[in-house]
């Protein structure tokens, strides 16, 4: 790197060979991002950190080729190799979710969901799904998203009252699916923490003869790891969701990307969706990383990670509940909790609350929660997530610790308790740092 740049104690944090030369300012602004990373808190829940091995894969020279079309049946020449990387990519994903199909060109979760519909529905075709202000995503049907203005969505919800407050409401989607008729039933959510069980989702989708769609965006390790409900799949093994799409950067700690299993009799239809449809020539050397983590993942290793995950989460969404904060759906069954502040304090605010914990050097993301009564730009809530933190080996003691750390920071509103705090922060982080630091 040349002395050129590196970290405020002027020892370079980056291993680079030639940007450091070449482009100094951006090396710069790459070693500032590494090192925020490795002295805050990561609690957003949909980030995590990946291995040194699916970094250099990302960084490869796979990163030349245009390889548009599949393996076997590309447009170009020259592809012998990158056919061998996305076909083992493709078996890897196969065999990590038991799946007879798998699609791993979709460039993010939002075109794994944009491929599906393309596959699945006509134009202004009716879906069922979750709302966005009670755990959905803006693929769900959102009408500033494409799908809310391509497609025709009706949205269930979470319960208002007991029994089961804010648990999703099986019987509002069932009187939706017999009312509206969808031809489509997409579940799975981004602010949800509560297993998704599949079987009765199919049972309604039959009864109105919809396909289902499973979002598992955030779940995907956990599914991965064992510890989450297999959604292709009922609890006896007969079909579950039709199609499940997925991300590879959250729980299943892989490069930035997503990808979609299915059964058989839709793995044509959703490969011309993906390619020609929606996208061009595939990202092989994101392709290369995935199979990576894909490998990585189906390491025992991995199915105690994700049991660690859940542990953690659990942890930290009852020392949090001690502190005096109301948990939305009274716990956590993945890797996500979302904190309801207004009984902590009935003037705090989900954005006021997430600024004062990133300059604590906590970083989380602010949320709406059901039934919410301030906008998305405010909100009431907190998302919090551990992937990223139990895969720099953080455990149940140290989830107590963050707990008591957010709540000093949100019961005292001066900045110099959150400069205390961030130094206690960057304390603890160096005890656990992320696997590229190892």
């Amino acid at each position: 790197m040349g002395g050129v740049h590196g970290s405020k104690g002027g020892t370079p944090l980056s291993s680079f060979k030639w940007l450091g030369h070449q482009d100094p300012d951006v090396a710069r602004l790459i070693d500032e991002e590494e090192e925020r990373q490795r002295t805050t808190l990561q609690l957003i829940a949909s980030e995590n950190f990946t291995s040194r091995a699916v970094m250099e894969a990302t960084a490869s020279v796979l990163t030349n080729k245009y390889a548009e079309g599949y393996p076997s049946r590309r447009y170009y020449g020259g592809n012998q190799i990158v056919d061998q990387v996305e076909t083992l990519a493709i078996d890897r994903c196969k065999q990590l979710f038991g799946a007879p199909y798998a699609n791993v060109q979709p460039h993010a979760g939002a075109n794994a969901n944009a491929a599906a519909y393309l596959a699945l529905l006509e134009p202004r075709g009716r879906v069922l799904a979750m709302r966005l202000d009670q755990g959905g995503h803006l693929t769900h049907g959102s009408p500033v998203n494409f799908s809310g203005q391509i497609y025709d969505f009706v949205s269930y919800g979470v319960r208002e009252s007991d029994p089961n407050r804010e648990w999703l409401d099986l019987d509002q989607m069932r009187q939706l699916a017999r009312e509206q008729r969808p031809s489509l039933i997409v579940v799975g959510a981004t602010a949800y923490s509560r297993i998704i069980e599949i079987d009765p989702v199919r049972e309604i989708a039959d009864e109105i003869g919809a396909l289902v769609l499973f979002d598992a965006a955030h779940v995907a390790g956990l599914i991965a790891a064992g510890v989450y409900p297999n959604p292709l799949f009922t609890a006896s093994g007969a079909r579950g969701a039709d199609v499940v799409t997925f991300t590879t950067h959250k729980t299943l700690r892989g490069p930035r990307g997503a990808a979609i299993v299915a059964h058989e009799d839709l793995g044509k239809r959703l490969d011309k969706a993906v390619f020609p449809g929606l996208q061009g020539g595939p990202l092989e050397h994101a392709i290369a990383a995935k199979a990576v983590a894909f490998g990585e993942a189906l390491d025992p290793a991995f199915a105690d990670y994700g049991r660690r995950v859940v542990e953690n989460a659990q942890t930290l969404t009852d020392a949090l509940a001690g502190e005096g904060f109301r948990i939305v759906s009274g716990g956590t069954d993945v890797h996500l909790l979302l904190l309801d502040l207004r009984d902590f304090d009935p003037e705090l605010d989900g954005r006021s609350a997430q600024d004062r914990l990133d300059r604590s050097g906590i970083t989380c993301n602010r949320n709406q929660i059901p039934f919410d009564p301030r906008s998305p730009f405010v909100t009431s809530g907190l998302r919090l997530g551990t992937a990223a933190m139990t895969t720099t080996g953080m455990a149940p003691v140290q989830m107590k610790t963050v707990a008591s750390l957010i709540s000093r920071v949100l019961r005292t509103k001066d900045d110099a308790t959150c400069e205390e705090v961030r130094r206690e922060v960057a304390d603890l982080c160096r005890s656990f740092p992320p696997p590229s630091e190892r």
